[in-house]
């Protein structure tokens, strides 16, 4: 047993064995695999296998598309077969809505070249006899996919390891994590049965290794307190059940294939055959967090009781679907804990605040993402970045405050939600609200219907003061919901008069001490900017691609307010500080401090602003406080409003004329009275964050997470204006060797009567798809959807005629200038 590796993975199911395999092919030597128990003896052992394409996430859907190829070649490799029944996946639907979803769906298939086709009820009736098609509206059907033996590819990949170099103890626990500054020292002791349970021996050793992944499946919560860290991984029951064989099923089976894996998301399950039988798998209400502080040392490959009640609906109404089974008797049930997470997606990547320790934990559908994951994520630990954004699944996208009571919650609501209607506006219920700005009861009484960033209330937009309780949840849709018509409004009111909008949210770090200004110069492409005025630049990877975008203010020579995306507090926060203590020695001591929640910022933006915050502006001059002379587009002010101390920086995500203020957030009702007291005079709206969307890509601007990620640089981004390439910064070289392989664009589309894209649809040149969206929208200063997103770049130019893919039909675009709407700035440089 080797004491020194290059890389040690503590986890033997699926998702552990599928890492190892690839860091080994990746170019690693001396990887390890531990395991506590045997192989497969956590929760791959009860895993029903399905292999399910069916995600709304671009990243998510690379990885399962990975693994369904992966796996296919596991047996050639090493002699394995691992079991896979390439069945295909039907997805049925009873209503317009769920059809809707799929065709939504469909795009982000399209665009990672995941086939499919779709199939009416007659065809379904056709193909498949068995199942009750009358009261459906249609089906996606995914011929590639199916069902796999989760035991039997487990082992295949842990032999294709073992054939690449890897060694897989097994009866051996990680009990301790240390990090020495260049590796980890994990303290390891042997397990041994006693009584029928698995319980530490004396025998311990170290082991030296230079990175540490965990891929420990059920035993996130013992993982995270050995690390020091929060991980809101916390598995949740998931029963299923097996039926005797059905005569229907079997006399079916002398002539024809078997049926693809069914899904009826409208009926929360999903049915497979099994040696003439059937698996139900029902997604059901109700379904409790387990283990929420640790596994029992007691518990292994064991099961919960069964509540076959909890799945009583689920299981008639599988009855309805197939009624050749109404007869037949249960042979097997099975309940289990299947990990989740609040927003359940995976925790993949870096763990917060460590260096060289890697989290692969909360997998609900860990076999399916099991191939992909150990793809990606050797990608990242070898090469330094994935061929993916894989930032989504960041296990740093959870900051500090949360909470076990908090995750176990959420999980249950995740896995409550695999099968209710995925809206893309859609903002789920549990644990909220948690994280108020001071305002947020005032804005609530004035109609705000809020989203749910980073544990934030962030008004969405604002409904009618009558508005029943179930007013956003009714409001939503795939196409255009009862809330569209009110952001129509609010963009309107801030293009023609004023709105103000609570953007408390922000992220916002302070950067100082002596090797401040070296350190940023390094660390972003754009030129810093004076004392008193702001930038706009970004942080690259490795790779020269784009990891973080920020607005720079600076405060002194040694002292910058940085402002990013509020969604990525803690990652943002994360990558600061690993870089700031990296060049400390070069450059000098870096504070970093990380002031979110001390701040709170209201922005106004309209051509009336100004007239707005005239009329509460304290100064000895207030008729030219707030002028281009004194106040000039992209510079900061320490100004004063009524009795409030604000930090104004003049810009506007929305493209008008308008100000951040950034203020003491224990003054924030103090402002907020005052600024709706002065705004009444002027005819302010309140706008939310929907409308401040679709203004934003009328002005063209890149939003992180969408248009700017890991998987794209700068360059590609269409920013050189944001580029300084007469200085040396963080991953310029490889920016520049990169070049530009796509270029994102602004595009005008003649879509929908009743519908905008989403921002994850397929871009066409003709016959040729050729991009895809990141954003879409609606236009109120071109009475159209717009979009931005990824093209060739030969197509990259203004006039060139696509075509976009929205709801299964082809749609004509244009691709129109950058910032379409005031392509010049003279809106926003508006004096006054």
């Amino acid at each position: 047993m080797k004491t020194h590796v290059k890389a040690l993975v503590v986890g033997g199911g699926a998702v552990g064995t599928s890492i190892a395999y690839h860091l080994a092919r990746a170019g690693w030597e001396d990887v390890m695999l531990l395991e506590r128990d045997e192989l497969t003896s956590g929760s791959t052992w009860h895993a029903a296998g399905l292999l399910p394409y069916f995600n709304m996430s671009y990243a998510t859907t690379h990885i399962h598309d990975y693994s369904i190829k992966f796996y296919k070649t596991l047996e050639e490799e090493t002699g394995l077969n691992a079991g896979f029944s390439v069945v295909g996946n039907l997805r049925i639907a009873q209503t317009q809505a769920r059809m809707d979803e799929y065709m939504v769906y469909a795009t982000t298939a399209e665009t990672c070249d995941v086939p499919y086709e779709w199939l009416s009820p007659a065809q379904i009736k056709e193909r498949y006899p068995l199942v009750r098609s009358e009261d459906l509206v249609g089906a996606i059907y995914h011929p590639t996919d199916g069902y796999i033996n989760p035991a039997d590819v487990t082992m295949a990949m842990a032999k294709g390891a073992r054939q690449r170099g890897v060694e897989i103890v097994r009866k051996w626990q990680a009990d301790a994590y240390h990090w020495t500054g260049d590796h980890w020292d994990v303290t390891c002791t042997k397990m041994v049965e006693k009584g029928g349970n698995l319980v530490p021996s004396d025998e311990q050793i170290v082991i030296h290794a230079e990175h540490v992944v965990t891929a420990t499946g059920n035993h996130p919560q013992r993982t995270a307190n050995l690390l020091g860290i929060k991980i809101p991984a916390i598995p949740v029951e998931h029963q299923f059940i097996v039926t005797e064989p059905d005569p229907a099923l079997v006399e079916w089976r002398k002539e024809n294939g078997e049926h693809p894996v069914l899904r009826d998301a409208d009926a929360k399950w999903y049915v497979r055959e099994e040696r003439g039988g059937w698996i139900l798998g029902p997604y059901e209400r109700n379904a409790p967090a387990r283990f929420e502080y640790g596994v029992p040392d007691s518990f292994r490959a064991d099961l919960f009781p069964l509540d076959l009640e909890r799945i009583e609906e689920e299981y008639m109404s599988m009855i309805h679907r197939i009624p050749s089974s109404e007869t037949v008797g249960l042979k097997d049930d099975f309940n289990g804990p299947i990990c989740y997470t609040p927003d359940g997606n995976p925790l993949v990547g870096p763990a917060p605040g460590l260096r060289n320790m890697w989290l692969a934990e909360g997998f609900s559908f860990g076999i399916t993402a099991a191939g992909g994951t150990g793809y990606y994520l050797a990608q990242m630990m070898v090469e330094g970045e994935a061929e993916i954004d894989m930032a989504s699944l960041d296990p740093k996208r959870y900051g500090s405050w949360m909470t076990t009571e908090y995750a176990a919650r959420k999980n249950e609501e995740a896995y409550e939600h695999v099968y209710i209607l995925h809206h893309p506006d859609e903002e789920r219920p549990a644990c909220r609200p948690l994280r108020t700005a001071p305002a947020y009861d005032r804005q609530k009484a004035l109609g705000a219907q809020f989203g749910c960033v980073n544990g934030w209330e962030r008004p969405n937009y604002y409904g009618p003061l009558d508005a029943p309780e179930t007013f956003d949840h009714d409001a939503r849709s795939f196409r255009r919901g009862a809330w569209w018509q009110y952001a129509v409004e609010e963009a309107k009111a801030v293009r023609e008069g004023v709105g103000l909008i609570d953007a408390t949210a922000f992220t916002k770090h302070v950067v100082k001490g002596p090797g401040a200004t070296q350190f940023l110069d390094w660390f972003t492409c754009n030129t810093l900017p004076k004392v008193g005025r702001i930038n706009l630049t970004y942080a690259l990877t490795d790779h020269g691609t784009t990891r973080t975008e920020y607005t720079i203010v600076r405060l002194g020579e040694d002292e910058y307010y940085l402002v990013s995306a509020g969604a990525w507090t803690a990652y943002d926060a994360d990558y600061l500080r690993k870089a700031a203590a990296d060049k400390a020695a070069e450059f000098g001591y870096i504070e970093i401090q990380d002031v979110t929640t001390q701040w709170g910022v209201f922005a106004i933006a309209g051509p009336k602003s100004r007239d707005v915050l005239n009329e509460i502006v304290k100064d000895a001059d207030p008729a030219l406080v707030l002028s281009n002379k004194r106040f000039p587009w992209l510079s900061m002010r320490d100004i004063e409003l009524g009795m409030c101390p604000v930090r104004a920086i003049r810009v506007a995500y929305t493209g008008e004329l308008g100000w951040e203020l950034h203020h003491p957030i224990e003054m924030q009702t103090y402002l907020w009275d005052q600024l709706m007291a002065a705004g009444a005079k002027h005819d302010m709206k309140l706008v939310g964050a929907r409308a401040q969307n679709w203004l934003r890509q009328e002005k063209s601007y890149r939003a992180f997470g969408n248009e700017l990620g890991r998987d794209a640089t700068p360059l590609e981004a269409d920013l050189p204006r944001f580029i300084d390439l007469s200085k040396e910064f963080h991953g310029k070289a490889a920016m520049e060797k990169t070049g530009v392989r796509s270029k994102c664009c602004t595009v005008l589309i003649d879509g929908l009567a009743d519908a905008d894209p989403w921002g994850r649809e397929a871009l066409y040149y003709g016959e040729t798809r050729v991009g895809r969206l990141t954003s879409g929208g609606y236009s109120v200063a071109f009475g159209k959807s717009i979009g931005m997103g990824y093209v060739t770049p030969d197509l990259a130019v203004p006039g060139t005629r696509l075509r976009v893919k929205m709801f299964d039909q082809f749609w004509d675009a244009e691709i129109v200038e950058d910032s379409p709407y005031d392509p010049k700035n003279e809106v926003i440089r508006k004096d006054g």
